[in-house]
């Protein structure tokens, strides 16, 4: 299950010392590379609530075995890309295959756990949470170290060896769990619907500009129509009357989103600036990120059996909006001591709010759509992945410079704060994260 889940955050996190190196090999601007990033996090944000459901309906290892095929074949696909575009379409195939796994894997916690009766397995969550957590800020690192090695190439053909063994792993220790005893039905329109309307949302935050008004207005009337639907039929995609009752559920998945913003903004924006606005190369780049991954492997694993989520999601936003003030202090001559320290404070948030919100989605979803509200929360994480990546392309149109690093810099701390304050608004938080403490109970008849 780690293995499985660790794929889509190290491609996520790989890439963002791969950008330049892309760049110039084809002779293609930012804001062109960053449908990179974009591909793989708006297939990311569809693929993870449906095969989620997905998940909830047939079971987890099917789905699983299935995503990590796919993730194979795009690292193949990358690896041989001719131009950029080949390269946009690969990485859009690893977002859906490595979308299986960490539904699937929170699904089969759930289970066990009413299995054996632990309420909260918070050791699994914990050790979940570390991997995600610290492969995406090692992966800055690793990918340097491969970019080094044998260029771009090897950060999608690295996949390939990573998939085999997911297979291979899977196949012989995940369960066959017993499908349900009622049959489901996959409402296929309404992820339709809900994949339109997020992707036209998605391409207009990567060009926003007055001609092209018609995207926003596409994805409301997709929107629309997906509301419309899942209301109206007796198995929806998602359910959207309970999960408007659950407001802690929703409170989770806004924090996710707002989190992440920062979160992926400052991957990439920091390591493009390192490498463009400090003159670092590559390989550089990606060791000054390595504090951030010691600083992150600490602190998840001082806090990660301790279940209360409030404290670590208020200390994580606190040192977030400390990491976004400190990118003001950057310029060209910076002296590498403040760069190291930077990414070490930067660290903190990195292994606090991933686990705090894992283990708030693990509360308060309901146990028959884990899979689906796992992949939601992933879903919000990526939402999130593509406001950065839209900023990344808007505040360095003209390349990655200290000043559009600055301009970023206190859109960020915007972001930051908005996100803190919600932490220390939420009182539900201040509870145990056990499942069932966080959440008001379905209403009858509301799950197929």
């Amino acid at each position: 299950m780690i293995l499985g889940s660790v794929l889509n955050p190290v491609n996520s996190s790989m890439l963002a010392v791969a950008l330049v190196p892309i760049g110039r090999a084809f002779d293609v601007p930012p804001s062109q590379t960053a449908w990179l990033v974009s591909g793989l996090y708006l297939a990311t944000a569809i693929g993870q609530p449906v095969i989620g459901r997905l998940v909830d309906a047939f079971g987890p290892r099917r789905l699983y075995l299935l995503g990590t095929a796919l993730a194979g074949l795009a690292g193949l696909l990358g690896t041989l890309a001719p131009n950029l575009w080949i390269l946009v379409a690969s990485r859009v195939l690893l977002g859906f295959g490595t979308s299986a796994a960490f539904p699937a894997s929170m699904s089969l916690l759930r289970s066990e756990s009413e299995r054996t009766g632990r309420k909260n397995p918070s050791g699994v969550l914990a050790a979940l949470s570390i991997s995600n957590q610290v492969i995406a800020v090692v992966g800055p690192a690793l990918g340097g170290l491969l970019i080094g090695t044998g260029g771009w190439h090897l950060i999608f053909g690295i996949n390939v060896p990573l998939s085999l063994m997911c297979l291979v792993l899977g196949a012989l220790w995940l369960p066959r769990t017993t499908p349900p005893g009622r049959t489901v039905r996959v409402d296929v329109p309404g992820m339709l619907w809900f994949a339109g309307s997020l992707t036209a949302f998605m391409f207009f935050l990567m060009n926003p500009a007055v001609a092209h008004w018609y995207l926003p207005v596409l994805g409301l009337a997709a929107g629309s129509v997906f509301v419309r639907r899942e209301l109206g039929v007796a198995q929806p995609f998602i359910d959207l009357r309970v999960l408007g009752g659950n407001v802690p559920l929703l409170a989770t998945f806004t924090r996710q989103c707002l989190a992440y913003t920062t979160s992926y903004a400052f991957f990439y924006g920091y390591s493009q600036w390192l490498q463009e606005g400090r003159g670092l190369n590559a390989s550089q780049a990606g060791l000054l990120l390595l504090p951030l991954s010691a600083t992150a492997i600490g602190v998840t694993a001082l806090t990660g059996r301790r279940s209360r989520a409030r404290g670590k999601l208020v200390v994580g936003a606190l040192f977030q909006c400390l990491g976004c003030a400190a990118l003001l202090l950057l310029h060209a001559d910076s002296p590498i001591w403040l760069l190291v320290v930077l990414s070490a404070v930067v660290g903190i948030p990195h292994g606090l709010i991933g686990l705090a919100n894992q283990n708030a989605l693990y509360a308060q979803a309901d146990p028959a759509r884990m899979g689906s509200s796992a992949g939601l929360l992933r879903t919000s994480m990526y939402i999130g992945a593509l406001f950065a990546a839209a900023a990344n392309a808007v505040f360095f149109r003209n390349g990655a410079t200290s000043p559009g690093l600055h301009a970023m810099a206190w859109s960020l701390l915007g972001v930051a704060a908005v996100f803190l304050v919600l932490c220390t608004a939420d009182r539900s938080l201040g509870r145990d994260m056990t499942p069932g403490e966080a959440t008001p109970a379905p209403r009858k008849g509301a799950y197929p």
